[in-house]
C-alpha cells in the first residue's frame, strides 16, 4: 500500500500563498495518480486537483483552476499544490491520495476526480485564509 506524508498549509492572509507537499512511499505501478482534496467545515471532501505519475496528465476543479498548479517531483516521489491567490473560502483540512484508477476523459487518460476511487490517504493539513 501507498504511504502519504504531507506538509505545508498553514495560515495566511487573503490573496497570499501556499505550497502543500505530499510524499509517497512504497509506491508501487497501482499508484496510478495522486490527487488533491479539501473538506471544509461541515462540507463533503471535495475534489482539488489530480496529477498521473507516467505522463504529468493534470486536472481541477473549476473552483481553483488558474490559482493552484498541482506538479510532481518523480525522483522525490513528492506531489506539490502551489496555491495562489488565496481565498477564504479556499479555508479547509486539504488532503493528498493516490488513486490506482484510470480514466478516459476527451483528452486522454486522466485521473479520477471521485473520492471512492482513492485508496490511501495523507494525514490532512489545515489551511487557513483570513479576509
Amino acid at each position: 500500500q501507498v504511504q502519504l506524508v504531507q506538509s505545508g498549509g498553514g495560515w495566511v492572509q487573503a490573496g497570499g500563498s501556499l505550497r502543500l507537499s505530499c510524499v509517497t512511499s512504497g509506491r508501487t505501478p497501482s499508484a496510478y495518480a495522486i490527487g488533491w482534496f479539501r473538506q471544509g467545515p461541515g462540507k463533503d471532501r471535495e475534489f482539488i486537483a489530480a496529477r498521473t505519475w507516467n505522463v504529468g496528465s493534470t486536472r481541477y476543479a473549476d473552483s481553483v483552476k488558474g490559482r493552484f498548479t498541482i506538479s510532481g517531483d518523480k525522483a522525490s516521489n513528492t506531489v506539490f499544490l502551489q496555491m495562489n491567490s488565496l481565498k477564504p473560502d479556499d479555508t479547509a483540512v486539504y488532503y493528498c491520495a493516490s488513486s490506482p484508477r484510470r480514466v478516459y476523459t476527451s483528452t486522454g487518460l486522466s485521473a479520477s476526480v471521485y473520492p471512492s476511487d482513492y485508496d490511501s490517504w495523507g494525514q490532512g493539513t489545515q489551511v487557513t485564509v483570513s479576509s
